[in-house]
């Protein structure tokens, strides 16, 4: 990892007080964590070298086009179709109609995030579906190693944290549970290895945590028992705090709204933000490099290395912990809405 970062960075340091080149932090800070359309890998001789992807887009006006993302990468135009830099349209896929005018297509393109998600999903029916094929036809042999590994982490998420939030009912929200937790490690620790095909922020995503937090959402109001709804709607209160002004079901349905959002902001702030600051550490010793010299730059980048190293460190807990705290929280709630009948 350090190798590939910081490669640039010596060429940099080399090369800054003969041709004092120019460094965008913000470009370089967002443009990493940040969803494309391409997976950049670095930039030699101002040329950025970069894996293309699929495009794939439909014109109100010319129908379907599918093609490869380098041939509108880096400013280039294809088709009157092209990635646009700044405005309301900002890193998107844009086109130029009859008219003149620059209007969105209807884009499926296969960009980082779509095949992060393919790829992790694809990984994970890989370990699963023949370990679940192996535990069936061979229900009491002996695991594999890695079956056995994992079993332990199922038995782990199942017994200290769906059961105890849950109860009796765990069996019917397990493997939605499961399937939230390793899906979400998995794209945690995935978006810390920073070569292709992995890389990619998925889980620091705010549309990527919101589907995640709709879904619980969606599990926890859609399962969620009769004593459940009469809580919410008609909570045991004093009757003034219903009538005529009902400010308890107004304040209850507004609590089954905050759940999901603080489930959708907690996982994406904690990923975005560990992103980011090894980001900034990387960024400090381009600028520090540019405007005081390759001594003081080269000085900078020992340091900015060796906490960018335990930065990485803590984010390999961080994966671990936020899968962690989503899987929790969303038991509970689930749980909280398997209310029994009151006798």
């Amino acid at each position: 990892m350090c190798v590939m970062l910081f490669s640039p960075t010596l060429m940099a340091s080399e090369t800054a007080t003969e041709e004092a080149p120019s460094f965008d932090p913000v470009s370089f800070l967002f443009g990493h964590v940040g969803d494309g359309y391409d997976f950049h890998i670095t930039e030699i001789n101002g040329h950025p070298i970069s894996i293309p992807l699929l495009v794939i887009a439909r014109s109100e006006e010319r129908g379907w086009f599918v093609f490869s993302s380098s041939h509108v990468a880096h400013g280039h135009h294809y088709q009157n179709f092209y990635i646009a830099k700044g405005g309301d349209y900002d890193g998107k896929l844009v086109e130029i109609n009859s008219k003149g005018e620059v209007v969105r297509p209807f884009d499926l393109s296969i960009t980082k995030n779509v095949f992060a998600i393919l790829l992790s999903s694809a990984i994970l029916l890989g370990i699963f579906l023949p370990m679940a094929r192996a535990y069936k036809k061979r229900p009491l042999g002996v695991p594999s190693k890695g079956h056995s590994l994992m079993e332990v982490v199922i038995n782990y998420i199942e017994d200290d944290v769906i059961k105890p939030s849950l109860g009796d009912q765990y069996l019917r929200f397990s493997p939605y549970l499961l399937t939230v937790f390793f899906f979400i490690l998995l794209n945690n620790l995935m978006g810390l290895i920073p070569i292709f095909p992995f890389g990619a922020n998925l889980t620091g995503n705010l549309s990527v945590t919101l589907v995640l937090a709709l879904f619980t959402y969606f599990v926890t109001n859609l399962c969620g028992t009769k004593e459940y709804y009469k809580e919410v709607i008609w909570p045991d209160v004093p009757t003034w705090l219903k009538v005529p002004l009902p400010l308890m079901p107004i304040i209850e349905i507004i609590s089954t709204l905050t759940k999901p959002i603080a489930l959708m902001i907690r996982l994406f702030a904690n990923i975005l933000a560990g992103h980011l600051i090894i980001m900034v550490l990387m960024a400090l010793i381009f600028i520090i490099t540019i405007s005081m010299g390759a001594v003081v730059g080269g000085v900078t980048a020992v340091v900015s290395i060796l906490f960018s190293i335990f930065m990485y460190c803590l984010e390999l807990l961080v994966a671990f912990i936020q899968a962690y705290v989503f899987t929790m929280l969303s038991a509970t709630f689930i749980g909280m809405a398997q209310v029994k009948e009151h006798h």
